[in-house]
């Protein structure tokens, strides 16, 4: 069960947004929202774009490029499971506003637990006035649990899909509580940055999509912010790279450090990014992504334990990224 759903909320938005979810619904807009859920979330099952063209709203309709190759990758990850609306919510923007040259503003619908300060959030840019829904769907005994979760818009009497976010469950077999559970430990433990990517790890389980936020998401960023390690605490990025140098003395500038579960193995693995000038020949290009892998794991060797292996994005502007991945035991 997704965090957002740990309670009943209901509640108006500062700025005129309404969320109702749906302990609060009547039953008619409860079953409604469910049976448009459950209905698309068999098309993504069977892998019939057509059938979700066709049921989009005509206002996002425009916008489907690429979403084969989503539904298709959804599809082979869901097929033969078991479909469960898990939460829907009632999202009501019809007071929202266009600004005076036609483009919308981000929609914020606050849904507070009631009579509690828990709340979840959710701030969705691109909105045109009018009645929205949310709904999550779970997919059970299929290859891998996964979830499906929808943003819908109401026309002509019918909900027709405005966003589609499909997310797995797991990874290395692990839920988001448990990477959560694992970070907290690590922390206690000192080893910041394994408890600052599996912190990374659990959100990324544990939201449905990136413009939802929860009482416990935040909770959640918290810690994650206070076991950042302290050489990050500008945050990592191309402007603000992490450096690390090499035993010959080459400076390796990484731009991002997540995880990632690819390759479905016991364990995740760290994903880096790397900043470099020139991809170069593809021999030179390996051996530099071998050697930062070398580099960072000398720089921070806490990370040996508890991933598979390293992948190195190396980067250059104007150029396709060179990849490369391998297993701890591979990196010296």
């Amino acid at each position: 069960m997704s965090l957002l759903a740990l309670g009943m909320l209901v509640a108006t938005g500062a700025s005129g947004e309404v969320c109702t979810t749906q302990s609060q619904m009547t039953a008619a807009d409860r079953d409604a929202l469910a049976s448009a859920a459950h209905g698309l979330a068999a098309k993504v099952q069977a892998n019939d774009v057509a059938g979700l063209h066709a049921a989009t709203a005509a206002e996002y309709a425009k916008d489907l490029s690429g979403i084969g190759d989503v539904v298709g990758g959804a599809s082979a990850k869901v097929k033969g499971g078991t479909l469960t609306v898990e939460q829907v919510y009632l999202l009501d923007g019809s007071q929202l506003k266009r600004s005076a040259d036609g483009t919308t503003t981000e929609a914020q619908f606050f849904c507070s637990l009631n009579k509690t300060v828990a709340e979840a959030d959710f701030l969705i840019s691109g909105l045109a006035p009018g009645q929205y829904g949310f709904a999550i769907v779970d997919v059970k005994n299929a290859s891998t649990p996964y979830r499906l979760s929808f943003l819908l818009r109401q026309e002509g009497g019918r909900w027709g899909m405005a966003g589609f976010y499909p997310k797995p469950l797991l990874a290395a077999g692990h839920d988001g509580l448990w990477y959560w559970t694992q970070a907290r430990m690590m922390t206690a433990q000192k080893q910041r940055w394994d408890a600052w990517l599996y912190y990374q790890e659990a959100e990324s389980l544990l939201r449905p999509t990136d413009f939802i936020q929860s009482t416990h998401l935040e909770k959640l960023k918290a810690e994650e912010s206070a076991a950042t390690p302290t050489v990050l605490s500008e945050g990592i990025s191309a402007e603000t790279p992490l450096v690390v140098k090499g035993t010959d003395g080459v400076e390796y500038r990484f731009t991002a450090l997540g995880v990632d579960d690819s390759l479905a193995k016991e364990e995740v693995d760290v994903a880096a990014h790397l900043k470099v000038d020139q991809i170069g020949d593809a021999a030179a290009a390996r051996k530099r992504n071998a050697d930062a892998m070398a580099a960072l794991l000398s720089a921070y060797p806490e990370m040996r334990k508890p991933f598979h292996g390293v992948w190195i994005f190396a980067e250059a502007p104007g150029q396709n990224p060179f990849v490369t991945e391998q297993a701890m035991s591979e990196i010296h």
